[in-house]
């Protein structure tokens, strides 16, 4: 089977007060079919947020995501802006083509960066190695990262609060 490739088609969310960035791979399927982040009904990334914030990010729309994000001073984004991948698979990915971070730096004062899982960290350690001072990895909330509880992805993940 021919994998084309495929386009990173929306933005990402980010102001002026921005203070630490997430960075997911690549949209999912169902992100990309919604134009949103983290939109497939598993993905837990919503839910760890919403323990952390004390927000409910959960039952939110897009519009008000956005505006959550933005009130706690988080940028989204992914690290990925075109690549070959097959359905939502972070394994299968390749001929990647990065976002330009630089880009993102212009626009806020980004303190810290939080990669969403090993494939997020991997390739943001390859195309963004001057950046890697203020790099952390975190456990993806993918559903292929079912094997960590929600509660492990929320203790790791509450380092994002501490800023």
């Amino acid at each position: 089977m021919m994998i084309s490739q495929v386009k990173h088609e929306f933005g990402p969310i980010i102001n002026s007060d921005s203070q630490i960035l997430i960075l997911g791979s690549m949209p999912s399927v169902s992100s990309r079919k919604g134009s949103f982040y983290y939109l497939h009904p598993m993905n837990r990334f919503w839910t760890v947020l919403s323990a952390i914030y004390q927000l409910d990010f959960v039952n939110a729309d897009i519009n008000q995501k956005r505006e959550l994000l933005l009130k706690c001073h988080v940028a989204l984004y992914d690290v990925i802006e075109s690549c070959q991948i097959n359905g939502s698979s972070d394994s299968s990915i390749s001929n990647v083509y990065p976002i330009d971070l630089e880009q993102l730096f212009r626009i806020a004062p980004i303190h810290k960066i939080f990669l969403n899982g090993s494939k997020a960290f991997t390739l943001f350690k390859k195309y963004f190695p001057n950046r890697l001072s203020i790099a952390f990895p975190l456990l993806s909330t993918s559903p292929a990262n079912a094997k960590f509880s929600l509660t492990d992805l929320v203790n790791q993940w509450r380092i994002i609060k501490c800023q």
